[in-house]
């Protein structure tokens, strides 16, 4: 297994407290490729969240690869999301001012790869997403479903253990959404990429091996 979760809770407090997951117990394999669905407000967004260190639980255990990533301090959850996470938002989350090419290798600028490896690394991941032909192109010079393959050759670049990825195809037409399913299948198949998904489509269920059912921040079924 790859990920443990262990009676895991995330409430929200304020005038009125919000349980958002309430001991949430799961186990994903290494190589699996996963959605979480629900309605809104099931909880999908705000699991996802906690699995990929971008928020902490209130309590509970997560265990990634045999370490507690709960108990790492902030800047080794920064150091561990660099290293060993990617993520695709539906938003895509690139910089304007960034071209394809610059907006992938910059995870790598960053881990302290030098010039030659990181641009040599990011191009061939452009390539593998069919990107090659757009190295130097800039958001606003790109389709949403070319931005969004830049931002998931951007979370692979540094090969993750886990690709995570919130509604990654909530912005895009339904031609733009089957060819960046059919990728996440491609990199599931081929390199063993472990994905866990947020989707509120149904029809995305035939591309993962399995759906884990969220509602009110209880596990329906997994």
């Amino acid at each position: 297994m790859i990920i443990e979760v262990k009676n895991l809770k995330k409430t929200y407090l304020g005038r009125i407290p919000t349980n958002a997951l309430k001991d949430v117990n799961l186990v994903v394999k290494k190589g699996e490729f996963v959605a979480l669905m629900g309605r809104s407000g099931s909880g999908k967004s705000t699991l996802l969240h906690q699995l990929g260190l971008l928020d902490s639980p209130t309590s509970g255990e997560i265990i990634i690869e045999g370490q507690s990533i709960v108990l790492f301090s902030e800047k080794e959850k920064a150091r561990f999301r660099l290293e060993k996470l990617g993520y695709v938002f539906q938003d895509y989350a690139l910089l304007p001012e960034l071209t394809a090419l610059e907006s992938v290798y910059l995870p790598l600028m960053l881990l302290g790869f030098n010039k030659g490896e990181y641009i040599a690394k990011a191009t061939s991941i452009l390539e593998k997403v069919g990107l090659g032909d757009r190295l130097h192109h800039l958001p606003k010079e790109m389709s949403g479903g070319e931005q969004q393959r830049v931002a998931i050759a951007r979370a692979l670049v540094n090969k993750p253990l886990i690709l995570f990825a919130d509604e990654p195809t909530a912005n895009l037409d339904t031609e733009s959404s089957v060819v960046i399913l059919k990728l996440f299948r491609e990199l599931n198949k081929k390199i063993g990429q472990t994905i866990i998904m947020v989707t509120h489509e149904p029809d995305d269920k035939k591309y993962v091996d399995r759906v884990i059912y969220l509602k009110d921040g209880i596990i329906q079924s997994k």
